[in-house]
């Protein structure tokens, strides 16, 4: 009997969103709802586990977890890259590493709505509706506005595209922004700093490394406009959480609409869930109907092609 595990399905969905059904009959599949931060408790729960199926980043495997799951052979991680999955480790002690297709759009969509939901105050008017009030604020409008993206890549290109389509200017930024890859997308590549101080609104589009992490700190959120607001659906790490609290606490910033955390999920009594200027939601950028198809269609493809001895979408292979 081979034994599957699928982590952190927080909405119980995965077995619906694929047809788990086309794996061999000795195949013995176990959904876990529930999520387990402390690598002891994971340790014990996976140990007798053949194929692991990880939803992104939720839980990482680190060197020290995976010496732990001597029966591991196949994990597979949703996407197309896990910075939380120790690859070069996985390759020694044996353990192929596959990944699935991923859809840009869907967190694209979000990035727009948390910004329509911070500028014009949708979460707090629909509470007031709901307890008998009627218009508590302004909303601020989005034409004319500067839009500053940091990372210009296939999502942040899209933000780009929606933001031309509201009527917005567009700066854009990052350590390898051409000023034609940028014209291309309708933006102007300008200095971080310049992008920071000129945008009405700054939203995140880049991918967590070590060039990355930190790099929106208290000297960074001066430089941006009071009346300004941050919006973060790539890492939690990128921006320095505690001087965002900060920022936010005195108002040195409008606001920040964020998705993502340095630890998730959110802690119970994290300050973010009392600050009024912000809107948090639970890392759901890439959490849609199509989205799931195609990681758990493609999970489902990569086990087949695994147990027949011809692994398919391997992260970790041996560099040529």
């Amino acid at each position: 009997m081979m034994r599957v595990a699928i982590l952190d399905d927080y909405q119980g969905v995965a077995l619906k969103m694929a047809d788990w059904s086309v794996l061999p009959a000795d195949v013995k599949i176990q959904v876990f709802t529930d999520h387990l931060s402390d690598e002891n408790a994971v340790a014990e729960r996976l140990k007798d586990f053949e194929i692991i199926v990880a939803m992104r980043e939720r839980t990482p495997f680190p060197k020290t977890l995976l010496e732990r799951l001597p029966r591991l052979k196949l994990l597979v991680t949703t996407g197309t890259r896990n910075a939380s999955i120790d690859m070069e480790a996985a390759a020694k002690l044996g353990i192929v590493v596959s990944g699935t297709g991923l859809l840009i759009q869907p967190t694209a969509e979000l990035t727009w709505g948390l910004i329509l939901a911070l500028l014009r105050n949708i979460p707090l008017e629909d509470q007031a509706v709901r307890s008998g009030h009627w218009q508590l604020r302004i909303g601020v409008g989005l034409h004319g506005k500067v839009l500053g993206i940091l990372g210009l890549g296939k999502l942040g290109s899209q933000v780009a595209a929606f933001g031309k389509a509201f009527g917005m200017s567009l700066l854009a930024w990052s350590q390898n922004l051409t000023p034609e890859r940028a014209a291309q997308c309708g933006a102007t590549l300008v200095g971080k700093e310049e992008l920071l101080s000129r945008s009405d609104i700054v939203t995140i589009h880049l991918v967590l490394s070590d060039r990355t992490r930190g790099l929106i700190g208290a000297r960074e959120l001066a430089l941006m406009k009071p009346t300004a607001y941050l919006i973060n659906t790539s890492r939690g790490p990128i921006v320095d959480e505690k001087a965002l609290i900060e920022a936010l606490e005195k108002g040195t910033i409008a606001g920040a609409a964020l998705d993502v955390f340095d630890i998730e999920p959110l802690p119970l009594d994290h300050p973010f869930r009392r600050l009024k200027n912000t809107v948090i939601t639970p890392h759901i950028g890439y959490v849609t109907k199509e989205t799931y198809e195609v990681f758990f269609g493609d999970a489902v493809e990569d086990i087949q092609a695994f147990l027949a001895g011809k692994p398919i979408r391997v992260l970790n292979a041996p560099k040529a």
